[in-house]
């Protein structure tokens, strides 16, 4: 494997976007070709996957994994953006923490979600989110999810009261869930209003983001921190508005990386990894083993190959992708045509 093409666990710190977080990666490994598999919002933080060179090929697979989240809910008050940078539009009684715990038993499953009017999909062309920004309203298409596991971590009451006014919830969920519509719904459903004030990713598949790259530069994730962190970023919020009021421009400063960025930069090339054969699984593929490095070189060259060429006894009704390895190199993928015969996906080795 060429050393810029692999896969890349990297820990994103609030308040950046996901798309300048990749900068240390394209800094480090001295490419431009990387492509997330699933953006974090700028005050969220956690874990990024990032596939770059050639491994890019696999961003629309990874995208499809489950993830995991921790979120911190504010009670009382509902947002326009379902998190705390928004303008408040709803307010409601705190929860009781028994109806808290009773609502979380209702959300787990198979659910009809939503999405948010802030959103990056697509109606009629634009984003629901630039539509919401001119004051349109639209009606989005509910979606199906699964929330696989939903479980209070830390909460905190109002004083001298059973009221909750913030609560960390532990997620493990689908593709394509938003968890500020949880948040939503779970205070809806318990008699409340709220809104998302942090949001940790912490595993994307079988990707975990205690071996991702700038994990020690995040805080541990709590109320606490989350509150911290929000407070934080609104004043970086206002602070960078008046920056650009007085300038009337964003001028673009020269790159100088931060010690940060140096650490970042240095664990990424540590750390960067292989497509393994776990990764395939989830994916969808069928794993299966090349036979010798000639028939290794074979592969790389784009040769003919049949299926006496591999360890396997290949199927050839088979419609799954075929993930082709050596040993536990990754190399590329192969199909099934209709025909039977091995057709050439991608070549990564």
């Amino acid at each position: 494997m060429q050393t810029n093409d692999g896969i890349v666990l990297l820990a994103k710190k609030p308040g950046v976007t996901s798309f300048s977080s990749l900068n240390n990666v394209k800094k480090s490994l001295h490419t431009t070709k990387v492509g997330h598999t699933g953006t974090l919002d700028s005050f969220a933080q956690g874990l990024l996957v990032v596939c770059t060179g050639r491994m890019t090929k696999l961003v629309s697979h990874i995208t499809e994994f489950d993830k995991s989240y921790s979120a911190v809910i504010k009670f009382g008050a509902e947002t326009d953006t379902l998190e705390f940078t928004g303008q408040v539009v709803k307010d409601a009684p705190l929860p009781t923490l028994q109806a808290l715990k009773a609502a979380l038993t209702q959300f787990t499953g198979e659910l009809l979600q939503a999405p948010p009017a802030y959103s990056a999909i697509h109606v009629d062309g634009q984003r629901a989110s630039d539509l919401a920004r001119k004051g349109i309203q639209v009606a989005i298409p509910k979606r199906k999810i699964t929330v696989f596991s939903a479980d209070l971590a830390e909460y905190q009451l109002e004083k001298d009261s059973d009221r909750v006014v913030f609560a960390r919830v532990d997620f493990t969920v689908s593709k394509g869930t938003y968890i500020r519509c949880l948040a939503r719904d779970i205070a809806k459903s318990c008699g409340s209003a709220g809104h998302l004030v942090g949001l940790l990713r912490t595993k994307v598949g079988n990707f975990k983001l205690s071996d991702a790259a700038g994990l020690s530069l995040l805080e541990d994730f709590s109320i606490a921190s989350a509150k911290k962190n929000a407070e934080d970023f609104l004043i970086k919020q206002t602070v960078e508005a008046e920056k650009e009021v007085e300038t009337n421009a964003k001028v673009r400063k020269p790159y100088v990386p931060t010690e940060e960025d140096l650490l970042i930069q240095t664990e990424i090339q540590e750390k960067i990894q292989n497509f393994s054969e776990e990764t395939s699984i989830l994916c969808g593929f069928e794993n299966i083993h090349l036979k010798s490095e000639e028939r290794l070189a074979d592969f790389k060259n784009g040769k003919k190959l049949f299926y006496s060429d591999f360890e396997e006894n290949i199927n050839p009704a088979c419609a799954k992708p075929l993930a082709v390895f050596y040993k536990e190199l990754f190399c590329g993928l192969l199909e099934i045509g209709a025909n039977k015969k091995l057709y050439y996906k991608f070549v990564i080795a």
